[in-house]
């Protein structure tokens, strides 16, 4: 199936194609058609599925089938989404693809000062990308009214309710028009993600797109069994491989992403954070050196990380386990991306074992286990932490056994495992 078969009007068809891309993911060859009937849609898709298109798409076309020809523009379609790197994501997107319809749009995020945004609303715009917080605050001073919402989305629900997010969306909710056509997509579907969606949702068409028969067969996995204390030191064994230009690098908290940033540093290997204490225009920033490849190494965290598209980025490195299944193919799935290569590294203590079980669970397969010869897990039987508590920092663990690195490894192409040096 092309794009071409999708009724896709040929101002939209032709940035789509200067994008460089002629085939629809399976998202967007479902989704397209649902959504220009002006039908509500649940959709359950994970990240790298193409899942921003196949709503950004079909919206630009429905609202450039009946523009508006009043003086002031009026926010006609609204997503909201939970952090400020999606939202700008999206925007570009949205100006990709929309690029020759006429059609204005603007994002809304905190941290950084309000002036430019509430600038951008006096003009008028016909799409509007927020984050809650900023959307919110941003109403309640007067500078936009939602009444005009025609299409509106919620995207990564799932992470909605992770930040904390809930009432900031019913209280959009609200004030939204009864009268709406809504879109919903999450990455899983718990009880209270179907709750959310029952009342946001009128009469839906459902699409999924699953994580085992999507992102994660296109990624080459392997996990390694590594004691805590050696995981800085297997990271930096690994990052010898030249071949490896940018990397991905994944820690459950903040402290942990500065620390990891400070041992590469120190090994002269340029490296920068990114996570929710990072002033926006750092963040921006480390995110614009990254993909530039100026910077080698981006540490982050799962929820600054959402929103981050890199081009042939191959390597994402778990540094740290998720202590959430679905998280896991959030994050390498930044890899990958558009059916490319892409490589996933994962280092898993004694105490994270757990997590790894439950994350094969998910992905209805066994995670290849590279031979990990200088830094073997000896550290069997760590003290244990309460599964609750567990990914909130390096509270009752055990000091880790540390293993000296006498001979160097490298990295074999197929499979991807160290191992020593021929002779060793």
């Amino acid at each position: 199936m092309l794009f071409s078969s999708l009724n896709i009007i040929d101002p939209i068809l032709k940035a789509v194609e200067e994008e460089g891309y002629t085939t629809p993911t399976p998202i967007q060859a479902e989704a397209i058609p649902i959504v220009l009937q002006g039908t509500d849609l649940l959709g359950c898709a994970q990240t790298g599925t193409g899942k921003t298109a196949a709503f950004a798409i079909p919206i630009l076309q429905l609202l450039s089938a009946n523009k508006t020809f009043v003086k002031t523009k009026k926010i006609r379609s609204l997503i909201v989404t939970p952090t400020r790197e999606l939202a700008i994501q999206i925007e570009e997107s949205f100006k990709a693809y929309g690029r020759h319809t006429g059609l204005t749009c603007t994002v809304l995020f905190g941290g950084v000062n309000q002036n430019p945004q509430t600038a951008a609303l006096r003009k008028g715009v016909d799409i509007l990308i927020a984050t809650p917080g900023r959307l919110l605050d941003l109403m309640g001073q007067g500078f936009l009214t939602l009444r005009d919402v025609e299409i509106f989305v919620l995207d990564e629900a799932d992470r909605m309710l992770d930040m904390g997010f809930i009432h900031d969306v019913k209280k959009l909710l609200a004030v939204l028009p009864k009268s709406r056509q809504s879109l919903f997509f999450s990455a899983t579907m718990p009880p209270d993600i179907v709750k959310l969606a029952n009342t946001i949702l009128h009469n839906p068409s459902k699409v999924s797109v699953t994580p085992d028969s999507s992102v994660v067969e296109i990624i080459q996995q392997s996990v390694f069994f590594v004691d805590k204390g050696n995981k800085s030191a297997l990271l930096l064994e690994i990052l010898k491989d030249q071949k490896i230009k940018s990397a991905l690098v994944f820690t459950r908290t903040k402290h942990g992403a500065n620390t990891v940033v400070k041992i590469l540093l120190k090994h002269d290997i340029t490296a920068e954070a990114i996570h929710g204490n990072k002033a926006q225009t750092a963040r921006q920033r480390a995110l614009s050196n990254f993909k530039d490849q100026t910077t080698r190494v981006l540490v982050a965290t799962d929820i600054a990380a959402r929103g981050i598209d890199i081009d042939d980025l191959q390597y994402v490195i778990n540094y740290e386990m998720p202590n959430i299944s679905e998280t896991y193919v959030h994050r390498i799935g930044r890899t990958g991306r558009a059916g490319a290569e892409g490589t996933a590294y994962s280092f898993c203590d004694a105490e994270e074992k757990e997590y790894l079980r439950d994350i094969e669970k998910l992905i209805t397969q066994k995670i290849p286990v590279a031979e990990n010869l200088l830094f073997p897990l000896m550290d069997h039987n760590p003290v244990k932490t309460p599964k609750q508590q567990q990914g909130r920092g390096n509270s009752g663990h055990a000091r880790p056994k540390q293993v000296v690195a006498q001979k160097p490894l490298v990295v074999s192409k197929k499979p991807r495992i160290l191992l020593r040096r021929q002779g060793s």
